[in-house]
C-alpha cells in the first residue's frame, strides 16, 4: 500500500477521469454516481479545477476506495470473518497446559507484538514537503463541495488524531472538516465521540487541544477511523491486528501528535477551547442536510505532504454508498466482540438503507420468554450500539439475514403487537425525527417465536382500498401492499399532509379488517414502488414514541414531521443532485444515467 493508486490499477480496476472537473459539485456527483451502479470502481480525477476559485489543482483526487465488497476484502488482505475468527480465538486464549501446547500458542503471541503502533525516529514519507504557518493554504488542496447546500467545502475522509489532556489516550477518528478559508477548519467530532470527549478536558484546562489530520496513505487507516473501538483503545491497534504489521508513525512537526509515515497530506495546528464557529449544513450519510451547529475550529500551523501526493475524499448521501462496504467489513469483524454482552447472539446485519444506526437485524438463539427484549436492552446499553434506533429479532432458523426478502417474509409472518417494544434512549448526534436532539424513542421486535395463527381478515386489492381510503380522507393520494401472501401484509400510503396522521389513523378504524400493518410517507419525493428508498425514508423519519400506534392496528407515521406533530426543530432537507451538472456530466460523456436511475436512488426531487 505504499503507492495505493498503483495498487488500486492493478487489484481494483481503477478508472481514471482525465477530463478537468470541478471540486465543486461535478466531481462528487461523479463518485455519488458511481458507487450506486452495481460494478462500481474506485475513481482517480487527475485534472480537478475550482471554477469559482479560477484554481488548477497539481493534486488528484481519488474517490470511491472501498467501490465493492471485492476490493474491500482485498484492502483488508483476507476475508473480514477470517479476521473475526482472530479476534474471536484471543479473546478465548486461556493459559496453555503443558510443553507442547505452551509451543503451539507462541505464533499468536508473537503475533500481537505486530499489534501495537511503532514510533519512529526521523521524519516520513508524508513530511517531504513542509509549508510553515506563514505559507499555509488551504486553497492548495482540492476540497471538495459535495451538495448544493452545503456551507462550503469539506474534507471528507480526513483521519483526525487527538489525544487526551495527560497524553495516555490517542484516537483516530473519521470527522468531516469543513474549510473556512486559508488557515482554518471547523471540525464537526459529535459528542458523544472520543474527540469531544478530549476537547472538555482541554476546555476545563483552558488549554489549548493539539490536532492532526491526514489524508491518503493506506485505505485501511480511514477504515480503522470508523471503526467502533472501546473508549480508550487507539484505532490503530486494529490496523496492527489486521495487517499483521504495526502501524509505523512519526511526530507531527508543530504538535506531540504521531500519525502513519505514508499518509499523502497532513494538516497540524491546535484548537482554541473558547472559540465556536457555525458549521454546515452538510449534506450526510443519512442523506438529509445536517443543519448549521457551532463546532471547534482547528488553526492550520502546519501542512506537510508527500512530493506527489494524492487526495482522498469520499461522498456521502442516499444510499448506496461506499460506507455501504466499509460497514460491511466493520460489522463481520466486530460481531465476536458482540457476542460477550449477548451470548447466544448468532449473526447480525445493518442494511446500508437502514443508515447503519436507524436498523439492525439480529439472529439469536433463544433459550427462554423474555431473551429477545434482554437482547434489545443489551444492545442499546453498550458502547455505539446504543445509538441504534430500531432492532429486529429472529430466531436461529430463520432465512439468512443479508436475504431480505425471505426475512422480511419471516418476519411478518411473527409480527405481534405484544412483541413490540417501544422506549426511550439515547439517539445519534445527526438523527434528525426525534423531538429532542440526541435522545428519542426506540423500536424493539421480538420475532423469534413461531409463525402467528391470524392473518388479515379481508384483503382487498390496492385499488378498491385506496377508494375506500379516499372516502374517509382525501388527502390519502397513493396505496400499495407489500407482502401480501405473508400473515402482515404491509400497506404503505402516501399522502399530502395537512394535520397530524394519528387523526388520520383513528379515521382508518373501519378499515381494520383490511391492515394489519400500515405505513405512511410524504407524496413528495416517495414513490411506492421502491421499496428500497421507502425503508430509508422511514427508518430515517420516525421517532418510534412519536410515530409508531397500535391501535387500531400497527401503524407507522414515516412522513416529514412539522407543527401538527409538534415537532419544534429544523427539519432538514434530502440531499438531491443538482440538475444542471448532472446534465453537463452527461454532455460531457463522464456519466450515462437514465430516468430510471434518477427516480430509483433519489437523485432529483420529484412530486
Amino acid at each position: 500500500m505504499t503507492d495505493v493508486v498503483k495498487w488500486l490499477k492493478e487489484n481494483g480496476n481503477l478508472k481514471i477521469i482525465e477530463e478537468p472537473l470541478d471540486v465543486e459539485l461535478e466531481i462528487p456527483h461523479v463518485a455519488y454516481i458511481e458507487v450506486k451502479k452495481e460494478d462500481s470502481r474506485p475513481l482517480l480525477f487527475t485534472n480537478p479545477v475550482s471554477k469559482a476559485k479560477g484554481i488548477t489543482y497539481d493534486i488528484p483526487v481519488l474517490m470511491n476506495i472501498f467501490a465493492n465488497k471485492e476490493i474491500t476484502q482485498k484492502i483488508f488482505g483476507k476475508h473480514p470473518d477470517d479476521i473475526a475468527q482472530g479476534i474471536d480465538e484471543l479473546m478465548k486464549l486461556k493459559p496453555p497446559h503443558g510443553f507442547l501446547a505452551k509451543l503451539a500458542m507462541l505464533p499468536k503471541l508473537f503475533a500481537l507484538k505486530n499489534v501495537f503502533p511503532k514510533r519512529l525516529n526521523g521524519r516520513g514519507e508524508c513530511q517531504e514537503v513542509i509549508y510553515s504557518k506563514k505559507e499555509v493554504d488551504l486553497d492548495k488542496l482540492p476540497i471538495l463541495k459535495t451538495w448544493e447546500e452545503d456551507g462550503g467545502p469539506f474534507i471528507t475522509m480526513g483521519q483526525v488524531y487527538t489525544q487526551s489532556l495527560d497524553g495516555k489516550m490517542q484516537n483516530l477518528g473519521m470527522y468531516r472538516l469543513q474549510q473556512y478559508g486559508k488557515d482554518r477548519l471547523g471540525l464537526h467530532w459529535q459528542i458523544h465521540k472520543d474527540a469531544s470527549h478530549f476537547f472538555d478536558q482541554y476546555e476545563k484546562a483552558g488549554k489549548k487541544m493539539p490536532v492532526t489530520v491526514a489524508i491518503g496513505g493506506d485505505p485501511l487507516y480511514i477504515w480503522c477511523g470508523q471503526a467502533p473501538m472501546p473508549h480508550g483503545m487507539f484505532e490503530l491497534l486494529l490496523y496492527g491486528f489486521v495487517r499483521n504489521q504495526n502501524a509505523r508513525l512519526v511526530k507531527s512537526i508543530t504538535n506531540d501528535i504521531y500519525i502513519p509515515h505514508d499518509v499523502d497530506i497532513v494538516i497540524e495546528g491546535f484548537v482554541d477551547p473558547t472559540q465556536r464557529e457555525i458549521e454546515g449544513p452538510f449534506g450526510d450519510h443519512t442523506g438529509y442536510y445536517t443543519l448549521k451547529e457551532p463546532f471547534p475550529v482547528l488553526d492550520v500551523e502546519t501542512i506537510t505532504m508527500r512530493k506527489n501526493p494524492v487526495f482522498q475524499a469520499t461522498v456521502v448521501g442516499k444510499p448506496p454508498l461506499e460506507d455501504k462496504y466499509m460497514g460491511w467489513g466493520t460489522e463481520r469483524i466486530f460481531l465476536p466482540l458482540l457476542k460477550p454482552m449477548a451470548p447466544d447472539l448468532i449473526d447480525y446485519n445493518m442494511p446500508e438503507n437502514g443508515v447503519f444506526h436507524n436498523l439492525i437485524l439480529a439472529k439469536m438463539k433463544t433459550l427462554y420468554k423474555g431473551h429477545a427484549q434482554q437482547f434489545m436492552h443489551a444492545f442499546w446499553g453498550v458502547g455505539q450500539m446504543s445509538f441504534v434506533k430500531h432492532a429486529i429479532f429472529v430466531g436461529e432458523h430463520a432465512p439468512d439475514l443479508e436475504n431480505h426478502e425471505k426475512l422480511t417474509e419471516h418476519i411478518l409472518n411473527r409480527l405481534e403487537k405484544s412483541k413490540i417494544l417501544i422506549t426511550h434512549g439515547i439517539v445519534d448526534h445527526l438523527d434528525h425525527s426525534s423531538p429532542e436532539q440526541f435522545v428519542g424513542g426506540k423500536l424493539g421486535i421480538d420475532a423469534t417465536d413461531d409463525e402467528i395463527e391470524k392473518g388479515v381478515e379481508e384483503l382487498i386489492s390496492d385499488a378498491v382500498l385506496l377508494e375506500k381510503m379516499q372516502q374517509i380522507d382525501e388527502n390519502i393520494c397513493e396505496v400499495k401492499q407489500y407482502m401480501i401472501h405473508t400473515k402482515t401484509p404491509v400497506c404503505v400510503i402516501s399522502v399530502a399532509k395537512k394535520e397530524s396522521q394519528k387523526y388520520m389513523i383513528s379515521k382508518l378504524h373501519e378499515l381494520k379488517k383490511h391492515i394489519k400493518l400500515l405505513v405512511i410517507v410524504d407524496k413528495a419525493n416517495n414513490e411506492l414502488g421502491n421499496s428500497y428508498m421507502l425503508i430509508w425514508r422511514v427508518a430515517n423519519n420516525i421517532d418510534a414514541q412519536r410515530d409508531i400506534v397500535l391501535e387500531p392496528f400497527i401503524a407507522i407515521d414515516g412522513t416529514n414531521k412539522d407543527k401538527h406533530d409538534r415537532y419544534d426543530r429544523e427539519w432538514p432537507g434530502d440531499t438531491f443532485c443538482t440538475k444542471e451538472v448532472l446534465d453537463r456530466l452527461q454532455a460531457k460523456g463522464i456519466i450515462d444515467i437514465d430516468e430510471t436511475f434518477i427516480r430509483h436512488f433519489g437523485l432529483l426531487p420529484f412530486k
